[in-house]
This record gives C-alpha cells, structure tokens and sequence, in this order.
C-alpha cells in the first residue's frame, strides 16, 4: 500500500513537472486531480492547498524571471537607479513554475496526510533507497520528539525558576538573548547526551540498523493496476498538454 502510494505521488510530481510553459488548463486539471484525491482520502478538499502556502517563500528564487525574459515587455518598474522591465514571457514562466510547485507540494502533502511515517519509510526501503538515508530519515523523525520534549522540560524549568509570573523573567534584549542562546547550547548537549542513551538501549535489545516488521504486504495485483493507471492517466495529460491542450 505505501510503495503504491509513494511511486503514484512521485509519477504525478514528475508530470506536472513536465507540463510545458503556459499550459495552465492542464495544470487546472491536474490541481482537480488532487483535489479529487483529497476528497476521496477524506482529509478536507482544500486542506492540502491551504497547508502547500507555506512553501510559497521558495518562490522568491523565481521571481527574477519576470524582469529577465525578453520577450513581450508589459511595463517597467523604478527601483531607485534601476529600471525593470516587466516581461509578459518572464510573468508566463513565472505564473507556471509557481503553480506547478504549488500542486507538486500539495500531492506530497496529500501523500503525507494519508500514510503514516512508518509506512513511508517502508516504501523508501522497498523502492531499494540506502538503508543509510532510510536509517537517517526515520532516526531524524522520532528524534524530532526527543528534541521537543527535553525543549519542554527547560522551557518548564526557567518558567518555574521566574520571578515573573508569566515566565518571562527581567532584564534586556542583550540578557533575553544570552539566556536563550545558553539554552540553544544546554538543548543540543542534553538531546545529543538522552540520544546516545536511547541508541545504546535499542542497541541492548537488539537493533541493527533496520526497523523489521512481523506483517510486510508487498504489492498485489490490484496494486499495480490502480498504479498502472495513474501512470497512464498521467501520459495522457503530459501528451495533452503538449499537443491537444491550448496554451
């Protein structure tokens, strides 16, 4: 089930990556088929959408594509000394690249919304990734809440030791900031001292590197023909978009 989820995610991604410039029908009915998804897994329709925003910074290191491009200048834009122009092809391009980022994270984000961790990892490791990156991502996640619990315990601990009864204690930003840079230091030493402690006892009950599982379902038939048709559902859009659909 995970490895065919996490291969139907990954042929999608690839498609709209590979939705030629301007093609913003196609990119429509790719963001309906995720929409669809998100319906059918019962997360909330728009819940992925909402939630992909918070990607929109990376967007900024587009941007220059707008003043650029060449091709079909709009208008011009002062800044102090210089003076952009603002390219109709560069805002096409632009306008593409976003949402096809856009949809592209709301299928991870739909694909994380409807698997659990373990079961991602799992798929990671059918898909014949190095165990090493596989170790290294599933370590990093449940070492997450190691990480935000030894935060909450001195977080509890300056607030108990204030004199101030909303915790936040006197003194200036230079202080506030000294204090908080101890405490950055103080959380690296004792999350690094309790993983070590943690290792060390799964060492003693026998871990080698891999997490084994009783119960592994391996891919059936239906698996691969719902995975066969996602491949195929994602050509013919990719061919459509290059040869059908208007641009």
């Amino acid at each position: 089930m995970s490895k065919r989820r996490f291969l139907a995610t990954v042929v999608f991604i690839v498609a709209v990556s590979l939705l030629p410039i301007g093609s913003f029908l196609a990119i429509l009915i790719a963001w309906g088929l995720v929409l669809i998804g998100a319906t059918v897994a019962r997360v909330g329709t728009f819940r992925p959408a909402r939630r992909a925003f918070l990607a929109a910074p990376f967007l900024l290191a587009a941007l220059p594509l707008i003043f650029t491009r060449s091709g079909d200048p709009l208008g011009t834009l002062g800044l102090g000394p210089l003076s952009l122009t603002i390219s109709g092809e560069g805002l096409v391009m632009f306008a593409t690249i976003a949402l096809r980022s856009w949809i592209c994270v709301q299928a991870a984000l739909l694909l994380a919304f409807t698997t659990p961790f373990h079961e991602l990892v799992d798929g990671l490791r059918e898909l014949r990734l190095p165990q090493v990156m596989v170790s290294i991502i599933s370590f990093m996640y449940r070492y997450l809440g190691v990480l935000a619990d030894e935060a909450t315990r001195m977080s509890r601990a300056r607030a108990s030791r204030s004199a101030d009864p909303d915790g936040r204690g006197g003194g200036s930003l230079t202080w506030r900031a000294k204090v908080t840079g101890a405490m950055v230091g103080s959380l690296f030493l004792r999350s690094y001292e309790r993983g070590e402690r943690i290792y060390a006892a799964m060492q003693a009950r026998g871990f080698e590197g891999e997490f084994r599982h009783l119960h592994r379902r391996g891919m059936q038939p239906p698996d691969y023909a719902l995975l066969g048709g996602v491949v195929a559902s994602c050509l013919v859009l990719v061919v459509a978009a290059q040869v059908w659909l208007p641009r």
